[in-house]
């Protein structure tokens, strides 16, 4: 008896160890496959994909085979290895244990999409619905309605998101991007504040904020933002209108169509600062930290007025006399080439929304008046 339960127990291991042997090689067989795919192709995991709903999907795709085999071994092996959501590039020549390792790096394929400073918040979305990698669900809402969305609710969306480029993987929503770049803007102001001069015209932030916005859109020339907030700050100690043409241009809307007249200037719209004094109720545009930087670190100096020259930058003033000089030589004689900003990088690149023409007002010759405009004509 004891004997006949010897015989059975050495067979037993020797099925055991043969059994083993087997799975080994299998799950080793398996590993070791090269995926079908005869070009580079992308593997989309969706949210709440396991890994063995995975290796099924992919059985019955083709891409690889022994489902069974690599569960297994993914099970004992690889248990506690989190499979993230996105895309994964599959390459000819890969094998499912190198699939495995960019499984376990993460390495998701990544998509970009870049805000640009002195996009408007209707520039924003259009550019958000074009991406074909951002899941959409924010169409046909008001802008009031994707700020609830975003947990903002009654905050006006303009300027409140930070220019740059967002780097995200397939799946994203419309709604996480904006509040990425939303806590991006909170969090790059709030440290500009944290560290400016005392003594600044400003209640809040938001108001540093509004200037920072004129800022950008007044120009492009990097060492020049200071010069321009110095500009309005001074007025607005003084008492000065700020008399800049971006802000009779936003709040036009629509109706602009590349050039202000006196009619336009004289327009009663909350925007307009030839008609109101101090800052336009809310920001009329993204910024970036260094336009928010020369807000709060305006240049010290004693210009009241500036113009452009029609090269990108711009002549300041100290007063009027000057300034109409100014006007006279740089606006009245303008250039056919004349810009009020400088020409981007890559002139053929389109935008994803066409940028506001520059503005000109009916005559350049400036009203013969003290608080005469800051400029002749707007950067954008």
């Amino acid at each position: 008896m004891r004997r006949k339960f010897l015989v059975l127990l050495e067979t037993g291991l020797i099925l055991a160890g043969l059994f083993l042997g087997f799975s080994a090689w299998k799950v080793s067989s398996a590993l070791e496959q090269t995926l079908h795919v005869s070009q580079e192709q992308l593997l989309d995991v969706p949210t709440g994909t396991n890994p063995n709903r995975m290796f099924y999907r992919m059985e019955s795709q083709g891409l690889l085979d022994d489902a069974f085999w690599l569960r297994l071994y993914w099970r004992f092996n690889m248990a506690g290895v989190p499979l993230h959501t996105g895309e994964y590039r599959m390459t000819p020549g890969m094998t499912v244990r190198d699939l495995f390792e960019v499984w376990r790096r993460g390495d998701v394929v990544q998509y970009s999409l870049t805000l640009v400073e002195g996009w408007n918040f209707r520039q924003v979305r259009s550019a958000l619905a074009r991406h074909e990698k951002i899941k959409q669900t924010l169409d046909g809402l008001s802008d009031a309605e994707v700020m609830d969305k975003l947990g903002h609710p009654g905050v006006f969306p303009e300027g409140r998101f930070f220019p740059d480029t967002y780097r995200f993987v397939r799946g994203m929503t419309d709604v996480e991007f904006l509040q990425q770049a939303y806590a991006r803007l909170d969090e790059v102001l709030a440290k500009e504040w944290a560290e400016r001069p005392a003594d600044l015209p400003y209640r809040d932030p938001y108001q540093a904020l509004i200037m920072a916005s004129l800022v950008e859109k007044e120009t492009g020339v990097p060492q020049e933002r200071g010069q321009i907030a110095g500009v309005f700050v001074r007025r607005m100690r003084i008492g000065m209108l700020l008399q800049t043409d971006p802000t009779v241009i936003y709040g036009m809307g629509e109706r602009y169509n590349g050039k202000i007249t006196r009619a336009d200037l004289r327009e009663p719209t909350p925007y307009n600062t030839y008609t109101n004094a101090g800052l336009p109720p809310t920001p009329i545009a993204m910024v970036g930290r260094e336009a928010i930087h020369a807000a709060l670190n305006p240049t010290p100096g004693s210009s009241l007025y500036f113009v452009a020259r029609g090269d990108g930058s711009h002549i300041f003033s100290d007063d009027l006399d000057a300034h109409n000089s100014a006007v006279r030589e740089y606006q009245i004689k303008r250039r056919a080439d004349y810009r009020s900003s400088p020409a981007p990088v890559n002139e053929s690149e389109p935008e994803a929304e066409p940028q506001a023409p520059e503005s000109t007002e009916a005559s350049p010759e400036p009203a013969p008046e003290a608080s005469a405009p800051a400029s002749a004509t707007s950067s954008q």
